[in-house]
């Protein structure tokens, strides 16, 4: 027998777009329930940095930023171009702050830093900032989730118990060999630990922090929280959806929903088959580190209904190194570290290393199709680079794990030539690159790909090296080759939304009742990324969106500024 629910809205979904949806849609006084087919909840979410990137937020505010609207629609724009309609670029800016103070003055669980200098990711783009828009929730206890701390959905890796750092102190550490700076960080980060493991605490932070506050605000707006009942289909009547059909713990439930549903499910990354279908070149569900069961049935249920879909050939790429164990190692500081460079089959370089990291997989992906093999690429470092700068979570001067040698991700040699036999790029193609690379190198300038010149190139790179953080000669054996693959945080397609995050068809007409926000819907960020968060960021806007279009407001109207500024008033907020 089918057990039978109503309520005003119904959210699929626990990630950061999907318990955003759900809470404002609570704070605005709606019936709602949320439902997340896992038996734990945060999806990729809890998996990332935690990152979060809306200009003009409240926090960068309070840290003085120079930002502004202008500047802002200014930066999206020179970022995304004419891929994504202007109005949906509007709405994400305009509501992105009202969305941080909103939440911000109803929950006590509302604490985020700024990642001062975490540069965005085009800066030289006209309205972009070298020191960064983007801010991190702050690490907090998991003590206070009590039974529930163990239903967040885990990330891809973790530290010894105790260890929580912020994206600063993941920046400070990579330099732990080679700064002051690292070094103090190190030992703070330590002693943190120390501390935590005498009291009893257990830290939270990045991702999980995220979305362990955005729980407990949940549970405070005493929200209902469905896990383990997957999305089955949408109900619709005449073309209106008015609901879902689900199984909770394995038994059919239907949902009505009177006022809408919100698609928050992630993208496809996991389901190989629509990987082949919509991504180009070679696929794997082995080189994504999103959640596991982001395998694209809330955009299948979405277009079944008639809903449309864009973006379905990107995804939010990264260059990885694949885990014999599990998900894959996704290379964010190593690429911007002098002494190491990629090559493709034929020994040459490529691109930019030190690029943003979902343009340097556009590159691989384009350069494939030239024939010429890119996938996988190569990672060539020499020892210099090894004792100094952490790689794959493994401190300066420590061997690297026997598993990479095994199973053949990890090759070694003491010269260049024989390391590009063992690769089976030509020898003395791959020594010449090399040689090029390190007259670059001793000059300071990448005469190819300008590798160093962009504020966000030289975040992670070595401030010790001068005249050019990123670049170092590649000449100290022995020598080392990294197998690299396209790997992804998500895809970045999915339904086609407007500006007030309503689901479209094909004609460009809202479908009654049906919302979509996250890696659910077609990305804000068009094919490019605007900085570190541009995922989140986003996400959680949207869901915002969503949640308040439902419950009757519109952007700038005196309902929603009202409530907004006399919740600001009643925490002596202004």
């Amino acid at each position: 027998m089918t057990q039978e629910f109503e309520f005003d809205v119904v959210v699929v979904g626990s990630g950061a777009a999907g318990m955003t949806a759900a809470l404002t849609a609570a704070y605005r006084g709606l019936s709602v329930t949320l439902i997340e087919k896992s038996r734990s909840f945060g999806g990729s979410t809890a998996r990332s940095g935690g990152g979060i990137w809306i200009p003009n937020n409240p926090v960068l505010q309070r840290e003085g930023v120079p930002d502004s609207p202008e500047l802002a629609r200014t930066y999206l724009r020179a970022v995304v171009g004419e891929r994504v309609p202007e109005a949906k670029q509007r709405a994400f800016l305009d509501r992105g702050p009202e969305m941080m103070r909103y939440l911000g003055a109803r929950s006590k669980y509302w604490e985020f830093l700024y990642d001062r200098g975490y540069s965005d990711y085009h800066p030289e783009f006209p309205g972009g900032l070298a020191q960064g828009r983007s801010i991190e929730p702050a690490p907090l206890d998991g003590r206070l989730l009590g039974d529930d701390l163990h239903k967040i959905n885990q990330p891809t890796m973790s530290g010894p118990k105790g260890i929580a750092f912020t994206v600063s102190d993941f920046h400070d550490l990579n330099m732990i060999a080679r700064t002051w700076a690292g070094k103090r960080t190190a030992i703070k980060v330590g002693l943190q630990a120390v501390r935590n493991r005498l009291r009893g605490r257990l830290p939270l932070s990045l991702g999980k922090a995220l979305v362990a506050r955005l729980w407990l605000s949940l549970r405070d707006a005493e929200v209902p929280v469905w896990l383990n009942t997957p999305l089955t289909e949408l109900i619709t009547e005449g073309n209106a959806v008015v609901g879902v059909r689900a199984e909770r713990d394995g038994a059919p439930v239907v949902l009505r929903a009177r006022r809408g549903v919100v698609l928050a499910a992630g993208g496809f990354e996991h389901n190989l088959e629509m990987r082949k279908q919509y991504l180009s070149g070679p696929q794997s569900t082995d080189w994504t580190v999103g959640a596991t069961e982001n395998v694209g049935e809330g955009i299948v249920a979405g277009q079944k209904v008639g809903g449309t879909v864009d973006l379905m050939d990107d995804a939010w790429w990264g260059p990885s190194v694949r885990n014999p164990d599990g998900p894959p190692f996704f290379c964010l500081a190593e690429r911007s570290q002098p002494g190491g460079i990629m090559v493709n089959h034929a020994g040459e370089r490529f691109v930019n290393e030190s690029a943003p990291y979902v343009n340097v997989v556009h590159t691989m992906y384009e350069q494939e199709a030239t024939g010429i093999g890119h996938i996988p690429s190569y990672f060539i470092m020499d020892q210099r680079f090894r004792d100094r700068y952490l790689f794959l979570g493994n401190f300066p001067k420590r061997p690297l794990p026997q598993k990479y040698r095994d199973a053949g991700i990890i090759e070694q040699a003491d010269t260049l030539a024989e390391l590009a036999a063992k690769i089976g790029v030509p020898p003395a193609t791959l020594t010449a690159t090399v040689q090029r690379f390190n007259r670059f190198a001793r000059a300071g300038r990448d005469e190819d790909f300008r590798r160093g010149d962009s504020a966000y190139d030289r975040y992670y790179g070595d401030p010790t090296v001068r005249p050019n953080p990123c670049l170092a000669p590649i000449e100290q054996g022995p020598f080392y080759a990294v197998e690299m693959v396209p790997g992804d945080l998500g895809t970045k397609g999915g339904l086609v939304t407007d500006e007030h995050a309503r689901v479209l068809d094909t004609d460009g007409r809202p479908i009654t009742g049906l919302y979509a926000a996250g890696n659910n819907s077609a990305s804000v960020m068009g094919n490019d990324y605007a900085g570190a968060g541009a995922t989140i960021g986003p996400a959680m806007v949207f869901g915002y969106i969503a949640a308040d279009h439902i419950a009757g407001g519109e952007p700038g109207t005196t309902a929603t500024s009202t409530a907004i500024q006399a919740d600001a008033h009643s925490k002596g907020r202004r």
